[in-house]
Parts: structure tokens; C-alpha cells; sequence
């Protein structure tokens, strides 16, 4: 009797990280369904692939404070104002290295999300989320998204609002 293997090896942990999303979802009691795209690498794209404006993407960006890292989730449509960043936070807004993001989050750039981390990081909601009612953050790859509800969001992540948003 013959048996075939298949290996399939994921750059940067892919596979695993959309599983950990996975099972934060089930561990947490939500049925919340991981949709998987051709192209999300973008907000642009993934606003194209979903069919909704770039603002409802919720953008997550890990950025470096002094002695510990933070997640801040906005609107795909804005930029972080570097004043308000500062203000809010006492000091320069630093983002995280692509390998910083992978090694902190467990998720590659383009799939960061606030699910399934690798390591616990205080996360931040930008008031430009509340622009709208439902927004798609990704889910642990650049192809994979998740939808929300807003009001949600710190139900399911609890986390601080800010406004450091242009």
C-alpha cells in the first residue's frame, strides 16, 4: 500500500496564524467565519474584494513604545496624526518592523489583527471606526478578513479608544 504526503510549507507561519484566529474566535464563543480572499493584500484591494468603502477595512498597525509594543485599529481610509499620536501616547509614533510584526503578533503584515495573538499587546480602537457600523478586519493573513460589528470591537478585544487619527 502506497501513501502520498503533500507537504505544504507556509511562508512566515500563514496557515498557522489564520488557525490561531481560528480557535480565539471558538475559545471566545464566537461564530465569527474567516472569509478568505484572492487579493486583500491592500486596503484598496480589500475594499474591491469585499465590495465596501477603504474606510470600513479596519487598518491594525503594531507600533513600538519605548519598552513595549501597541496595536492601534483605524479606519483603512486614515493615516495617524504624529501629534496626536504623541500627545496621546508621549512619544514618537515608531511602527514595528515587518519581523517585529511577525515575531509579536504571530501575524504577517497585511493579516495583523488583534485575534490570536501571538503575545498579549494593549490594543487601541481609533474613533474613526465609528464612522461606520460594521467594519473587516483582517485575520491573520493578507487574504482572510473577518466582520465586525463596531460596537463589538472591545467586546471581543478589549481595548482603549483613542483619537490619533488625521
Amino acid at each position: 500500500m502506497l501513501f502520498y504526503v503533500k507537504l505544504v510549507v507556509f511562508k512566515g507561519g500563514v496557515e498557522v496564524s489564520v488557525e490561531a484566529v481560528k480557535e480565539f474566535f471558538k475559545e471566545k464563543g464566537y461564530d465569527i467565519k474567516i472569509k478568505i480572499f484572492e487579493d486583500t493584500s491592500t486596503v484598496e484591494k480589500a475594499a474591491k474584494s469585499l465590495g465596501v468603502t477603504p474606510g470600513e477595512i479596519a487598518k491594525s498597525m503594531l507600533f513600538r513604545l519605548k519598552d513595549k509594543y501597541i496595536m492601534i485599529i483605524t479606519a483603512g481610509d486614515k493615516k495617524i496624526d504624529n501629534k496626536k499620536f504623541k500627545d496621546t501616547f508621549k512619544t514618537k509614533a515608531k511602527m514595528a518592523s515587518p519581523e517585529e510584526v511577525l515575531e509579536v503578533t504571530g501575524h504577517p503584515v497585511g493579516g495583523v489583527c488583534p485575534y490570536g495573538l501571538k503575545n498579549p499587546v494593549k490594543v487601541y480602537y481609533d474613533v474613526s471606526l465609528k464612522n461606520y457600523e460594521v467594519v473587516y478586519p483582517a485575520a491573520g493573513d493578507v487574504n482572510a478578513a473577518v466582520t465586525i460589528k463596531v460596537k463589538d470591537l472591545d467586546k471581543i478585544v478589549e481595548g482603549k479608544w483613542v483619537d490619533v487619527c488625521q
